[in-house]
């Protein structure tokens, strides 16, 4: 949670000077660097939010805590041996 929220910020925050610029072609670097804010902000939203909620939703909530203690775990002696 923490390495995707500090990237998306100091991203973000990187490109604030170049949105707010009012230096000759500023006219050019300020709509693109809104749009890449834009994005960066709505990514990380998608990224922490809305593909969890997706996760859960497809898969139901009781796959993602039991999913380890279904499936029975397998030892490295088995890997070679067939059934």
């Amino acid at each position: 949670l923490r390495p995707v929220l500090l990237t998306a910020m100091v991203a973000s925050l990187g490109f604030i000077p170049m949105a707010r610029a009012p230096s000759a072609g500023a006219e050019v670097q300020r709509p693109l660097a809104t749009v890449v804010i834009g994005g960066l902000l709505t990514s990380t939203l998608l990224t922490l939010v809305v593909l969890p909620v997706i996760y859960v939703w497809l898969l139901g909530p009781s796959s993602s805590s039991s999913s380890s203690s279904s499936s029975p775990s397998r030892s490295d002696t088995d890997i070679g041996a067939t059934p």
